[in-house]
């Protein structure tokens, strides 16, 4: 069996945990700062907009470049000006100027968080990729447990400033340890033009948007609707990664042993499952209930949709195809938090989280019709590869 704890997978998910530390701190505090600048709700709704927006404009520009340049200069220069612009937020002094740095803060998240992803799929070995995906996933669980706590609590207790100062870090952290990773990939510049998407996974983006849509719903009003039936916010969310934990190692090695399909299936039913248990909440047990479910069908399904992407794509083409999944990720989240906000706005948290189950249906409804065949397709033939 190939190695898969090597030095340079190690170090790229150390890299991915602190930035996306630095990401956490500032998502429950920005709405605080945004307030202490004057801002309005609208204005705090537009400067969340303008980071995806940003990220989302430019993704599918990244990865087309770190194919055809290489990963490292981007993934270094992201990181630089990522943390830069955590730090420059403290001499921030109007709505105006803050909406535009948001904006150059979703580009060099694009930049660094595409160029990171992309890295690590040249560095796992394709026969563990599932696996190899699920452990780097868990640097993001780490930072969500972490990142939002620290967060509220360096701006309650000391300032802003110390706020972004501890943001700047945590990036630069990332940025060292990045720099200091052996990247295997090997630059292949040449004539032709750039790909902004790669067609091939197509599929399996669109599965993926419809999944996001829902991640955008629980992240934006789990909160809320826990707060409204007297339940701890944080509950949900400490159950959540504590059974995302549990099972992404688990799920990884079954996709790798018996096909992504063999995962995705069942995953996105528990999914659906766990928002029919959500809607239906009454208190602590069904917040609890729902977010084992929750853990237990996104962990295991996000990861392997990344896994099946990486295997339908051209591994000349990596780039383009971690630019399209994410493309594909954040504009679903971002389009999930609108439309379900309308949602919740006219017919309540409940009936949210019901209707939320249908977009999980038609994220399996995609994937059974126009991914499970060409992916069992491809699994002897990257199995061999491997």
């Amino acid at each position: 069996m190939e190695r898969l704890w090597t030095r340079p997978f190690i170090q790229m998910t150390v890299a991915m945990l602190f930035l996306f530390t630095a990401l956490y701190l500032l998502l429950p505090t920005m709405p605080l700062y945004i307030k202490q600048l004057g801002g309005s709700e609208s204005q705090v709704g537009l400067a969340a907009g303008a980071f995806t927006l940003a990220a989302v404009v430019f993704r599918p520009i990244v990865g087309g470049l770190l194919d055809r340049y290489g990963r490292r200069p981007f993934m270094i220069w992201g990181l630089l000006v990522f943390a830069l612009s955590m730090y420059a937020y403290d001499w921030i002094a109007g709505i105006a100027a803050l909406l535009a740095l948001r904006v150059l803060h979703g580009v060099s998240w694009a930049f660094s968080t595409t160029a990171v992803g992309t890295t690590i799929t040249d560095i796992i070995p394709a026969s563990r990729r599932g696996e190899g995906m699920g452990w780097f996933g868990m640097a993001m669980t780490g930072a969500m447990a972490i990142g939002p706590v620290l967060g509220i609590w360096l701006m309650n207790n000391h300032s802003s400033r110390v706020l972004f100062f501890a943001a700047a870090a945590s990036t630069a952290i990332a940025l060292l340890v990045a720099y200091a990773t052996k990247i295997p990939f090997q630059p292949k510049a040449g004539a032709g033009r750039i790909a902004l998407f790669e067609k091939s996974v197509l599929p399996v983006s669109a599965a993926t948007f419809f999944l996001a849509v829902v991640y955008g719903g629980i992240t934006a009003f789990v909160p809320l609707f826990s707060e409204s039936i007297q339940v701890n916010p944080g509950t949900f969310f400490l159950v959540y990664a504590l059974a995302l934990t549990a099972i992404r190692p688990v799920a990884g090695k079954l996709a790798d042993r018996k096909g992504a399909a063999y995962v995705i299936v069942p995953s996105l039913i528990v999914t659906g499952l766990a928002l029919l248990t959500l809607s239906a909440a009454a208190g602590l047990v069904g917040i609890i209930l729902a977010a084992v479910l929750y853990g237990i069908g996104f962990g295991s399904a996000q990861p392997a949709l990344q896994a099946a992407n990486l295997r339908l794509a051209d591994p000349d083409k990596r780039g383009a195809a971690t630019a399209t999944y994410m493309t594909a990720f954040d504009l679903g989240i971002g389009l999930g938090s609108i439309v379900l906000g309308w949602v919740s706005q006219y017919a309540g948290y409940p009936f949210l989280f019901a209707i939320s189950s249908i977009s999980v249906v038609i994220s399996l409804i995609l994937f059974l019709l126009f991914v499970r065949r060409p992916l069992t397709a491809s699994q002897p033939r990257h199995s061999a590869a491997g």
